[in-house]
């Protein structure tokens, strides 16, 4: 992700921040209302489609998100924080004993565009291995794959033969035509 579109290091420590004690609220039963700080850029009001992703001891224990915007950033974060800690599932809802080891990574996406492509072999070139996150839909069928998913499945066909699975697809479906596929870019930052 380059350009406009980028946040400073700052900014996504605040994000993490926010993740963090809005998951930190909900756990330990806080509904103490916080006054939104004022201290936030305007760039947090944007609509953005947002990730946020839980792991421990490098396992992931949650992710969810927005990939297309649905709210500010801002909001985007809290959601998708309570969600990937609680209702993520599959997952059970974090408990206090496995807050103290919780690291938390947020996404910020770029609006996903059509990929075209001609058939498979046009397909695994076009991919960008680490860059792009990808969408896949056919039918009533639909997954992603985080760009940072590439780390786990290198390869393209493996990452694409996954792909397919999570969304309900044999995991040679993006062989067979009919797939829409969508990329976008993250920016990540992590604790």
């Amino acid at each position: 992700m380059a350009g406009a579109d980028q946040l400073t290091e700052e900014q996504g420590k605040q994000l993490l921040k926010v993740a963090r004690e809005t998951i930190e609220q909900e756990l330990l039963s806080s509904r103490e209302a916080k006054d939104p700080d004022p201290d936030f850029p305007s760039a947090f009001q944007e609509r953005r489609g947002t990730f946020v992703t839980l792991t421990i001891g490098g396992n992931l224990r949650g992710c969810i998100g927005h990939i297309i915007p649905q709210e500010s950033l801002i909001e985007g974060i809290r959601i998708n924080a309570i969600n990937a800690a609680f209702r993520d599932p599959r997952f059970h809802p974090l408990t206090k004993d496995e807050w103290k080891k919780v690291k938390i990574e947020i996404s910020i996406l770029t609006t996903p565009e059509s990929l075209n492509y001609s058939g498979p072999d046009d397909l695994l070139k076009q991919l960008r291995p680490g860059v792009d996150g990808l969408i896949i839909k056919k039918d009533f069928h639909q997954s992603t794959f985080l760009p940072q998913v590439w780390e786990q499945l290198p390869e393209k066909e493996e990452f694409l033969a996954h792909l397919c699975l999570k969304a309900g697809l044999k995991g040679d479906a993006w062989k067979k035509g009919g797939l829409e596929v969508s990329t976008y870019q993250v920016q990540a930052f992590e604790e």
